[in-house]
């Protein structure tokens, strides 16, 4: 797939909406990933990523894509990849999420607008709102005493 020209700077979007979510995802065992992945049990990697989601995410918002791939070498630190699709309101993002033991990574493929503007950049704007709109804010609530 041919990467967008705006797909950098939204990849930072993309990136800081779901920075939370993908340090629940490195909390999962990599041996797991692993073995969902060999046997093919998507429903097991989505059931993960769905539960990750819904601590940070409205639901539906955040989903398994059409795949994942894990890359464990005999040398080398092991990766996961996981496609994913985040879905605020008004636009999808189909992206690369890339999971190591030290960091994660995003790689924006694609993103569609159902009422996109001429304007890449205001789109952008659109897309990084959608996003905080589509997010479960935790408020604190005081403490009643009496």
């Amino acid at each position: 797939m041919d990467r967008q020209p705006h797909s950098p700077a939204r990849e930072i979007i993309v990136a800081d909406a779901i920075r939370a979510v993908a340090n629940e995802l490195r909390l999962v065992e990599v041996s797991d990933y692993v073995a969902f992945i060999r046997l093919e049990s998507m429903a097991s990697i989505a059931d993960i990523i769905e539960s990750a989601a819904e601590l940070y995410f409205m639901p539906g918002t955040l989903r398994l894509g059409h795949g994942c791939e894990a890359h464990v070498h005999w040398t080398g630190n092991p990766r996961i990849l996981l496609d994913l699709e985040l879905r605020p309101r008004g636009a999808t993002i189909y992206f690369t999420l890339e999971l190591s033991a030290d960091n994660a990574a995003v790689e924006v493929n694609y993103v569609t607008f159902d009422d996109p503007s001429e304007d890449p950049d205001e789109n952008s704007r659109y897309l990084e709102r959608a996003l905080m709109a589509s997010r479960i804010v935790r408020t604190e609530r005081p403490l009643i005493t009496g």
